[in-house]
């Protein structure tokens, strides 16, 4: 359990990220983050609250950082 609170903290940010150094827009990253883990939530990976909360939180994080990442890049260009 406390390896999948551990992953749940740390890969939906970075997905976030990835996705969005990818495709250059961060909104995209987001919604092709969240179709994961909802496929992954359907698989029946995702099995308590606090998994939930813990993904959402790491979405909203990396969600952040890729829109400061953007701006930064655009800004430079």
């Amino acid at each position: 359990m406390i390896g999948k609170l551990i992953a749940g903290l740390l890969l939906p940010g970075l997905l976030v990220v990835l996705f969005t150094r990818v495709t250059y827009n961060y909104y995209v990253g987001l919604i092709l983050t969240v179709a994961l883990i909802t496929v992954s939530a359907y698989k029946g990976y995702t099995h308590s609250w606090p998994l939930i909360i813990i993904d959402g939180l790491s979405l909203t994080i990396g969600f952040w950082y890729s829109q400061r990442m953007v701006r930064r890049f655009t800004k430079k260009s």
